[in-house]
């Protein structure tokens, strides 16, 4: 069976109605006490609105992409305080007596001249974090970039991590691991991955698989909406059986036709859910390979929204994830949620 679009619907709602982020790292918080600089400690309120109250963890290097994560960032929401964590990476010179063991001159300025990367590093991302924000804190710690994120994310109970992704071939982030492939794959956060410039999102395509997926998904574009109006396409995909029609019998013909209804089911009931003031919603139910689905119908989109189940190391090596795949294949940013 050939991959096809089977069913699409649009959902609006009147206007009366409302509509209840070597490597850095960009925090926001609640209500929080943060030190901002040694000795420095900065207290803010929740404010109401879009994105605001967020604790967000943006990841950022000295690359392009990197630092088009923290300007996604401010596309997508509205933090009022922010955390810069700079990890810098020494490999096996991190720790001193490894450098004295094995007497490497210049160790010391060496070390000196990483630091202070990071701090330039960090200087920059912060200066690209809008005037609005409060608070900004900053941190350049020698660290594993990709451990400190994650660190950080745990420690700081964040909502949302953001990283960039280089580009590096997924083969190759497998054997040689990557600071995005390594969060992606342990974070238990949502984690959201740039690729490309930055840009405002106003068409975003929403991958769902059953109805745990669709709550997830409602729950966190009901609590963080986007700074901005968007469109939702919520998409499910039907994977073909691989049976070729004159062998389809009735208890398999019926048996389509339930996953056909359910599938239309899934996808209208999570658009009654997420349709507002701030979101238009339509629905697709897709027939085909998820990921290849996926691919294809993120070619128009500015933003991917897919859940994932948590599978992690050999199994997802060895099974698959949709959401993994998908981050390599789409050309847009993805949130994958948690």
């Amino acid at each position: 069976m050939s991959p096809s679009t089977v069913g699409m619907r649009k959902y609006t709602t009147s206007s009366s109605k409302i509509a209840r982020g070597v490597f850095a790292a960009i925090s926001v918080n609640h209500r929080a006490c943060f030190h901002s600089g040694p000795r420095h400690i900065r207290c803010f309120d929740e404010s109401d609105g879009k994105g605001y109250g967020m604790r967000v963890i943006i990841g950022v290097d000295w690359s392009d992409q990197t630092f088009a994560a923290v300007a996604q960032t401010f596309h997508l929401y509205h933090p009022t305080d922010v955390t810069l964590v700079h990890g810098v990476e020494l490999g096996m010179l991190e720790h001193p007596l490894v450098a004295q063991a094995g007497n490497v001159q210049g160790y010391d300025d060496f070390r000196r001249a990483m630091v202070d990367s990071g701090r330039q590093v960090v200087e920059r991302a912060a200066a690209m974090v809008p005037a609005e924000v409060t608070s900004i804190r900053k941190v350049n710690e020698v660290s594993n970039p990709a451990q400190l994120i994650l660190d950080s994310a745990n420690n700081l109970s964040a909502d949302l991590v953001v990283i960039g992704a280089r580009g590096r071939n997924r083969l190759s982030e497998v054997v040689l691991g990557s600071v995005s492939h390594r969060v992606l794959l342990h974070s238990s956060r949502p984690t959201l991955i740039v690729r490309g410039a930055a840009r405002k999102i106003q068409r975003v395509l929403v991958a769902i698989e059953d109805r745990d997926d669709a709550d997830r998904v409602v729950r966190w574009l009901t609590q963080h909406p986007f700074v901005d109006p968007v469109e939702l396409c919520v998409v499910h995909a039907v994977v073909p059986i691989g049976v070729n029609e004159p062998y389809v019998g009735p208890e398999i013909s019926a048996w389509l036709d339930d996953v056909q209804r359910y599938a239309e089911e899934l996808v209208q009931t999570t658009a009654g859910k997420l349709v507002s003031a701030h979101h238009t919603v339509t629905t697709k139910v897709i027939q085909g390979n998820p990921v290849a689905m996926i691919e294809q119908e993120a070619k128009d989109m500015d933003l991917v929204v897919v859940t994932s189940h948590g599978r992690k190391g050999i199994s997802r090596f060895l099974l698959g994830s949709v959401s993994h795949a998908v981050v390599h294949h789409v050309t847009c940013p993805v949130l994958v949620l948690r």
